[in-house]
């Protein structure tokens, strides 16, 4: 199979609006995507995260940042639209990689209470 662009999407929640905890869930969400995908940063075009206007204590792209391979990779933080009634504390990303899997191929990582705003992806074998 040839190599394409690929976008990938994945979300997950955080317990509460600390540090640790959005550095716990970012890093979790980060490695399953990796693994799943069997996914190196090289691989990467961009990165565009969104977190709820609840979480505003760190950059989940910093905590990316941070990561072996990541360092060279455009990254992007935004703040996800609010709606009444949504996800509260949760940090989502769009990812576009150059990957020879085909889009049916592709895992979506949705972790934690992020599984309910996917159901089909957060249960894509592994």
């Amino acid at each position: 199979m040839e190599w394409r662009v690929r976008a990938i999407r994945g979300a997950t929640t955080v317990s509460e609006n600390t540090v640790e905890a959005i550095r716990e869930a970012v890093t979790e969400l980060l490695d399953e995507l990796e693994a799943r995908n069997q996914l190196d940063p090289e691989q990467i075009i961009s990165a565009t995260f969104s977190a709820t206007r609840d979480l505003d204590v760190i950059f989940p792209a910093a905590i990316a940042r941070a990561r072996p391979g990541w360092d060279c990779v455009p990254l992007l933080d935004v703040q996800q639209m609010h709606v009444v009634g949504g996800l509260e504390l949760c940090i989502r990303f769009l990812i576009h990689v150059n990957i020879s899997a085909s889009q049916v191929e592709i895992h979506h990582p949705y972790l934690r209470l992020a599984k309910n705003l996917r159901p089909d992806w957060s249960l894509a074998p592994s």
